[in-house]
């Protein structure tokens, strides 16, 4: 690791911390959020967050099928409309740059979830990214994660 940001930013990460363990605890599907982490983690080449949650995925009961597909979501007919709306608004929320989220898209999501469901979720997507992008400047290694039930970035 370049330089130890936990040791360096402690209230950072307690702030980062605080808003994992609010994620864990608003009501959306353990499985849905592990499956927009990993997403997110595909789109932004973070192996350290990809092993720390692909681990915690199937710990939790996630299919190896689905994990292995979860890149070509769009081709594969096993994952369920509202998991496919999410996917899609992780996506969109990740490349903010390329077309920032379309009204089309953030209606199609809005169809299958409560608004309060849309900005936990929304907070969901925009932790983990800020999660890619802390392990990927810090050079956080990959292959060291255990399954973890705990809140860990």
């Amino acid at each position: 690791m370049r330089l130890n940001y936990p040791q360096l930013a402690p209230k950072a990460m307690e702030a980062m911390y605080g808003l994992e363990r609010y994620i864990s605890a608003c009501g959306l599907e353990k499985s849905l959020i592990e499956l927009v982490k990993i997403r997110a983690s595909q789109l932004n080449g973070c192996a350290a967050c990809l092993d720390m949650h692909t681990k915690d995925a199937r710990a939790a009961g996630e299919s190896e099928q689905r994990l292995y597909l979860l890149s070509a979501w769009r081709e594969a007919s096993f994952y369920t409309p509202r998991e496919r709306a999410a996917l899609e608004l992780t996506e969109a929320v990740t490349r903010i740059t390329d077309n920032h989220v379309p009204d089309e898209l953030f209606e199609r999501a809005r169809r299958h979830f409560t608004d309060e469901e849309l900005v936990n979720l929304t907070f969901a997507i925009a932790t983990i990214n800020s999660w890619n992008r802390i392990a990927i400047t810090f050079g956080r290694e990959a292959g060291t994660e255990q399954a973890t039930a705990a809140v860990a970035p």
